[in-house]
């Protein structure tokens, strides 16, 4: 009784350029070699983990560049659901989407911790969208950044950023190229923690440009808001004055200093914060080529990193280090903000916040020292993978 042979898998394309040549032939080689069932853990080699997480990066750039968009086309344009950006972000949200399914049906490039908080970020992601939507049809004109809803965004975002660094951290060989992915994952991470601040970033200039009467929000927009009984300054500048500095500090600036001590680099803060400005620069400009409005640059988020690493670097412990920290970025805020560069700020908010975010360090020290995070950091594998794994 013979047997047909079983089927053998495509030949790998020798090159980038050559998969990216032959789409078609790629595709077919990556659906007979790697979608195949496996458990969390499943040995992957450092090319292929490339491969997965170079993807992961080019998903959240994607809704990095269609989340800064969105918020500059709220500030000139009624909401749309189908608006540009919204669509530039749903494309990273779906390669997001098939990352995760593969992670989860493979079993490559992830550990159990990894592979949760990666579902868990993107199905909290995925239920916000229609609570959103429905927010916006029940409450008619709602630019705020800080709506529930824009927070549940926010929080799923952060959940599956984490699950991309632990596993790209757990399973990635150490070095440079290590060094520089995870740096760019916490770049998204750190974006996404300060992105509700814009709100008060662009808030600031475009209610300038209106009272000098050169808005620079399309009439469609002002008398909608005008019919909800909305002023311009009610969804310019919706919160109080000591958000923007509390959630800079409390927030920005401690994920700054959680990447510092993750990461390890001397001046992994600082890079961060330079690239992330600097991308903010750079979408400045073309927003402001394209006719959208401008907005304020956080650049006090530069001295905050500096100052942490080298805190960090020193060894000062974070209850001394997080009040010399947040003294020193109001004091750059203070003529900053005389100048029209950056949102109002509630300078009575300063030693609540300094309070705060030197509790915050310390509890960031203490975790850092714990035998947890010595078993956090250790892989969570199925008995027989982490077997595999080892022989």
């Amino acid at each position: 009784m013979s047997t047909a042979p079983a089927p053998t898998a495509p030949q790998a394309p020798g090159t980038l350029r050559s998969g990216l040549a032959h789409p078609v032939a790629l595709l077919r080689w990556l659906w007979t070699a790697y979608l195949t069932p496996g458990r969390p853990g499943r040995p992957t080699d450092q090319t292929e983990l490339r491969w997965i997480y170079t993807a992961w990066l080019g998903a959240f750039l994607l809704k990095m560049l269609g989340s800064s968009w969105d918020v500059s086309w709220h500030f000139k344009w009624l909401r749309d659901d189908l608006a540009p950006p919204h669509l530039l972000n749903t494309v990273g949200t779906a390669v997001v989407v098939v990352l995760v399914l593969f992670h989860s049906y493979s079993g490559y490039g992830v550990d159990r911790r990894a592979l949760r908080l990666m579902q868990v970020g993107i199905g909290a992601f995925l239920i916000a969208i229609p609570i959103d939507i429905l927010n916006h049809r029940i409450n008619g004109l709602d630019i705020t950044s800080w709506s529930p809803s824009h927070a549940l965004l926010y929080i799923g975002t952060a959940i599956m950023l984490a699950g991309a660094l632990r596993g790209w951290w757990l399973y990635a060989a150490p070095g440079r190229l290590r060094d520089l992915v995870s740096l760019g994952l916490w770049l998204f991470f750190v974006e996404n923690v300060v992105f509700p601040n814009q709100h008060q970033e662009y808030g600031v200039l475009s209610l300038e440009a209106w009272e000098a009467g050169r808005t620079t929000a399309e009439p469609s927009l002002l008398d909608f808001a005008a019919a909800q009984g909305q002023t311009p300054a009610m969804f310019m500048l919706p919160v109080p004055s000591w958000v923007h500095p509390a959630w800079m500090i409390c927030a920005g600036l401690l994920a700054l200093v959680v990447a510092r001590k993750t990461v390890g680099l001397r001046w992994t803060a600082t890079v961060i914060a330079v690239v992330y400005l600097g991308y903010r620069g750079v979408m400045w400009l073309g927003l402001v080529a394209m006719g959208f409005p401008p907005s304020v640059l956080p650049v006090v988020l530069i001295l905050g990193a500096v100052l942490i690493d080298l805190a960090v670097t020193s060894r000062v412990p974070g209850w001394i280090a997080g009040i010399a920290v947040t003294a020193a970025v109001y004091g750059l805020a203070f003529p900053l903000e005389a100048l029209g560069l950056l949102p109002p700020w509630n300078w009575w908010s300063a030693l609540p916040v300094a309070v705060g975010f030197a509790a915050l360090w310390a509890l960031v020290d203490v975790v850092s020292r714990s035998s947890w995070l010595a078993r956090w950091r250790t892989a969570d594998e199925p008995a027989g993978v982490a077997e595999t794994a080892a022989a």
